[in-house]
């Protein structure tokens, strides 16, 4: 019998509610703004509605393993109260749910940052993480 590889298992990864906007850019260069409902280290999950799902996957089925849809997202998180860093990183569009008749949530898998994204996000989800543990 072969061993089997361990798969990277994603949904250890710590998420935090977060409420703000995200571009989602298709490799064709069209441009959809969602809501994010929760960050991860290593991903979003988002809100959208079905004409958005629609744009995004036209089949509007959940995408099978290595079929992946491949898209640039792009949004802010605070670093410094006063200073909002800009996130660009791309992704592919993971898995997707049907929460109501109009609303859905997209899974979307960072594989790459701009710059120093992922020390952005890193931090920032650290930060919710340890106010969510000692509320002020």
């Amino acid at each position: 019998m072969k061993p089997v590889a361990a798969k990277l298992n994603l949904r250890n990864q710590q998420r935090v509610d977060v409420a703000t906007d995200i571009t989602i850019e298709k490799p064709d260069g069209c441009c959809l703004t969602c809501s994010v409902s929760n960050l991860s280290r290593t991903g979003v999950m988002i809100s959208c509605d079905q004409e958005t799902v629609k744009q995004l996957m036209p089949e509007q089925k959940a995408p099978a393993p290595g079929n992946w849809i491949s898209v640039k997202t792009r949004f802010a998180v605070p670093v410094v109260a006063t200073q909002p860093v800009s996130i660009i990183a791309d992704g592919n569009i993971v898995h997707m749910r049907r929460i109501a008749r109009d609303e859905f949530q997209l899974g979307i898998q960072f594989a790459e940052f701009e710059g120093n994204g992922f020390d952005y996000v890193d931090r920032y989800v650290a930060k919710l993480l340890a106010d969510s543990r000692n509320p002020a």
